[in-house]
């Protein structure tokens, strides 16, 4: 079966405290995470590119392409949606920051769930997460391909053809070289782009808040708040979980990120609660600006036509230059992501070798990186907006659970090696509770979603028993 390799091999990391009895590797070393035959990545992320990642994978979707989705679905309190969201994601932030502490290395969900619930659900986390990434990373193109073409609307260009899934193909193709150059080639732009998006959002939307509580400017839209009741709250929660994909995406690449106790607990859940907060923020900014069934009509470039409200034609320009930025980040996030889970099953055997070979030039996992791009271009091709979304957050839901499982697992029967910097608090209740909210969501979804991301899981299932069944990994309670 092709280049399979049965000895099951566990990365190795160059560290100054060594290696546990079990051969689980401590992870110290500040520079580089050393591989197997002498390969490595590179500790090339601080503190703010852990940030950049979390913040800029998620401050996309959540805010320049749902909101004309959400309130059309729930009304004002889709601001409500938002919040369920972060709850949950907080709380799988959590038990996701301890275990990346314990465990810092390159492929995050998929290694944490690994080592405490073994190879097989390993495995299934290990191709959801990709591919979950995949379906995600497909959405944001969608996204920025809808506001690339009103960015050429608002000048007056005229495109011969809908330029929106063109546009979102060749920036696809586009980042997947950028991250194959270079990690810290990735990170650099991830954290430039953070940074003059975040300056845009906070001017935008503290003029707004004004506006919507009376300080300056006109009257509120008045509306009631849940106008379909409580439960397309909750349907438009599991639709908008997408948007917080990016806290995960910062454990997938814990294997290239610098001082890693400290750092990884705070990119994590430092850009979830940072988030949240700017979702909740512009959800009633919007339906107090122009109303709910105004922002259905706007669809995925709504925040164009309210900062258009707000400012006229300079508010219009800047919302789309920040649109173009954040759906740009978040893809750029999410493709190097996803490469990483890739990197990760096959350095455990779970997937061919050659997918784990690093390029000797830049550092990066290149075939990797192919197996990420190639999936996600196919499916931006397709332009589903709201089933991309979906799937990508079912897949992400099912990983999460097993996350809070696994912690639950390891605190009640720790193994030598673990050992995390930073503990949870309330365990076992609160990631018990994580996990089955994660699980919860699921039930909101459109039944579409669902058997697709579980079909997902099916495959992935029967490519662990064809491929890996025999596969024994290092580490594992």
């Amino acid at each position: 079966m092709g280049d399979r390799d049965e000895r099951a091999p566990e990365p190795r990391g160059r560290n100054v405290a060594g290696e546990t009895p079990t051969g689980e590797p401590v992870a110290t070393d500040e520079d580089v995470t050393v591989h197997e035959e002498g390969t490595e990545l590179e500790r090339t992320i601080g503190l703010v590119g852990g940030l950049a990642i979390g913040i800029g994978t998620m401050i996309g979707a959540g805010i320049f392409v749902f909101p004309g989705i959400a309130a059309g679905e729930a009304g004002p309190a889709a601001a409500a949606s938002f919040a369920i969201g972060g709850v949950v994601a907080l709380l799988v932030a959590l038990p996701s920051a301890e275990l990346a502490t314990a465990m810092p290395r390159s492929g995050g969900g998929y290694y944490f769930v690994s080592r405490a619930l073994g190879a097989a659900y390993g495995t299934v986390v290990g191709i959801s997460l990709w591919l979950g990434l995949v379906f995600a990373s497909a959405f944001y193109l969608v996204g920025f391909g809808h506001y690339a073409a009103a960015v050429l609307a608002e000048v007056g260009v005229a495109a011969p053809i809908d330029p929106v899934i063109p546009l979102g193909v060749l920036f696809g193709v586009l980042l997947t070289v950028l991250s194959a150059t270079g990690t810290e080639n990735a990170a650099k732009l991830q954290n430039a782009i953070v940074g003059v998006l975040l300056v845009i959002l906070t001017s935008f939307l503290a003029y707004g808040a004004g506006d919507a509580l009376g300080v300056f400017g006109t009257s509120a839209v008045p509306e009631q708040f849940a106008p379909f009741g409580v439960g397309p709250i909750f349907s438009t929660a599991a639709l908008v979980f997408t948007s917080y994909l990016g806290f995960a995406q910062v454990a997938t690449v814990a294997g290239e990120i610098k001082n890693p106790d400290r750092n990884l607990p705070l990119a994590m859940v430092g850009s979830v609660v940072i988030v949240a907060t700017f979702y909740v923020v512009t959800i009633f900014v919007a339906t107090s600006a122009v109303g709910s069934e105004a922002l259905r009509g706007f669809g995925e470039t709504a925040m164009v036509e309210v900062s258009r409200e707000f400012f006229g034609v300079a508010g219009a320009v800047a919302i789309l230059f920040a649109g173009l930025l954040a759906t740009f980040s978040s893809a750029n996030a999410s493709i190097l992501s996803s490469s990483r889970s890739i990197y990760a099953l096959s350095s455990d055997a779970l997937l061919p070798r050659r997918a784990s070979e690093i390029n000797l030039r830049y550092g990066t996992p290149h075939v990797a990186l192919a197996m990420a791009g190639g999936p996600i271009v196919v499916l931006t091709a397709t332009g589903q907006v709201e089933l991309l979304a979906e799937v990508a957050s079912f897949l992400h839901l099912i990983m999460y659970g097993l996350i809070c499982a696994a912690l639950i697992a390891l605190r009640r029967n720790p193994p030598e090696w673990y050992d995390p910097d930073f503990r949870m608090p309330g365990s076992p209740y609160l990631p018990a509770i994580g996990g089955l909210a994660s699980f919860g969501l699921i039930a909101f979804m459109a039944p579409a979603s669902i058997v697709v991301g579980v079909l997902v899981m099916a495959g992935a299932y029967g490519w662990h028993s064809y491929y890996a069944r025999g596969v024994t990994l290092k580490g594992q309670l």
